[in-house]
């Protein structure tokens, strides 16, 4: 598995980490509003970084990966964009919010980051 995975292209590499990343740290910044609305704050906030110990054991290496050939502008355009999409399907599903159109208007402004960034 480990081969294979260092196979891939750094860029995607990246992406797949900082993806992975951002289910932990989605999850450690967010799903407390759902769940432990009643508890004290500071409950909400040790379980959260609980959770963000594994968001930072895994954003620590993508972020070392990318920058091998990524600028770091680069690598953080990178992340927005992972984070949008992790955050969207996280807030649809899992909170179970409604679907809006600014998610698309937000979407395709980080395209144009990523233009202006990757050009």
């Amino acid at each position: 598995m480990i081969q294979f995975f260092s196979s891939l292209p750094v860029i995607l590499q990246t992406g797949l980490l900082l993806a992975i990343s951002n289910v932990f740290m989605t999850f450690a910044w967010y799903a407390h509003l759902k769940h432990l609305n009643e508890r004290p704050w500071w409950i909400a906030a040790l379980l959260s970084w609980g959770i963000a110990l594994f968001e930072y054991l895994v954003q620590v290496p993508a972020n070392r990966i990318g920058n091998t050939e990524l600028s770091l502008a680069q690598l953080k355009i990178v992340q927005e964009v992972v984070t949008l999409a992790v955050f969207v399907p996280f807030v649809v599903v899992y909170m179970q919010q409604p679907l809006k159109l600014d998610y698309l208007w937000a979407g395709l402004c980080l395209l144009g980051a990523v233009y202006f960034i990757f050009r």
